[in-house]
């Protein structure tokens, strides 16, 4: 429901414990108990995420740090791939190992050799991202598809290629949505980031070496953007879809009620709602900000979520109540079943 104003809160290695191959230790079965393989494909951003500090290896710290997932996290980047190499080594260096996830984090350089002509044109980007994951899925893997990130830290717009950087994660963005899976935008999240670090609006040093390349700090946060996102993949946590309505000044009790029934009957419409819960603030502190009504709606997972807000009731019920709210306020957070 998004009538106004909507806030939305909403080289390989192996590097498992005591791995020393990727081919030896590779465990693909039923998540949860199970081991669960996640190859992250990439450039080499994803190459080095497999050193001492990198991202992978930060990832199997936090995956498998209380013993019980047994995620079996495999590194499959190489420095310079753009999307067609991505296509060419997808079977061998990917689909081979019969992975449960793949995390594909690609674009940098798609965009970068374009200032040696040497890029990829934005249709071939859009069609070979499709391709790869296609593929992956046909074999019964999930997919996370990652906007490219940075080249160059500045977050005036200053750096020379953010324009074109920003059409080519538009364009993952839009694929994310085509093919249906999870998409982590790199891309927004660390010009966030950098807004909070990077003050000084330098070309690098915070979350890169060079304004590509990750430093400590940005293999952390990488981690801290991906570990959730697998994890929730692969073990379905539960979404919560948090709905804070703000009516009208010249909206009628009736009118209210037509509104809160209307939001309540999507339960018996749409398959997707797990549980449906709602009611008038009754708070005494009296902050709720003009916000006097809250709805929770529970779904198995995110792509029930997905399926829900893109329903034609959904969307019925949105134009209904348009002319009734002033302002709405969604928070989407994820939990265990």
């Amino acid at each position: 429901m998004n009538p106004a104003n909507i806030v939305a809160l909403c080289f390989y290695s192996c590097i498992s414990v005591n791995c020393q191959s990727a081919q030896a230790h590779q465990v693909n079965e039923t998540v949860g108990q199970q081991s669960a393989t996640v190859v992250f494909l990439g450039d080499s951003i994803t190459e080095s995420a497999v050193g001492d500090n990198g991202y992978i290896t930060r990832l199997n710290q936090v995956l498998n740090k209380d013993g019980k997932n047994g995620f079996q996290l495999i590194g499959a980047g190489i420095s310079g791939n753009k999307v067609p190499d991505l296509q060419q080594r997808l079977d061998k260096d990917v689909l081979s190992r019969n992975p449960a996830l793949v995390v594909i984090y690609i674009g940098i350089n798609d965009v970068w050799h374009s200032l040696s002509g040497k890029g990829t044109p934005a249709d071939q980007y859009r069609n070979g991202l499709v391709d790869i994951i296609r593929r992956i899925q046909e074999k019964g893997a999930q997919v996370i598809l990652c906007t490219p990130s940075v080249i160059g830290e500045q977050t005036d717009g200053g750096n020379p290629l953010d324009a074109k950087l920003e059409e080519y994660a538009a364009i993952s963005r839009e694929v994310a949505a085509a093919t249906a899976v999870r998409l982590v935008d790199l891309r927004q999240l660390f010009l966030h980031e950098l807004k909070i670090v990077n003050p000084g609006n330098d070309p690098k040093g915070h979350l890169t070496t060079d304004g590509v390349h990750l430093n400590d700090a940005g293999n952390e946060f990488v981690q801290e953007c991906l570990a959730g996102p697998i994890r929730s993949t692969l073990q379905g946590e539960a979404v919560r879809h948090v709905v804070l309505v703000q009516f009208k000044p010249t909206t009628n009790v009736a009118q209210m009620n037509r509104v809160r029934e209307s939001f309540a009957a999507l339960k018996e419409k749409i398959d997707a709602i797990v549980t449906f819960e709602g009611g008038s603030d009754i708070s005494v502190e009296n902050r709720n900000l003009g916000f006097t009504d809250c709805f929770v709606l529970t779904f198995a997972d995110v792509a029930g979520r997905d399926a829900y807000l893109v329903h034609p009731e959904h969307e019925a019920f949105k134009q209904s109540a348009m002319p009734f709210v002033e302002n709405v306020l969604v928070v989407d957070f994820l939990t265990e079943k």
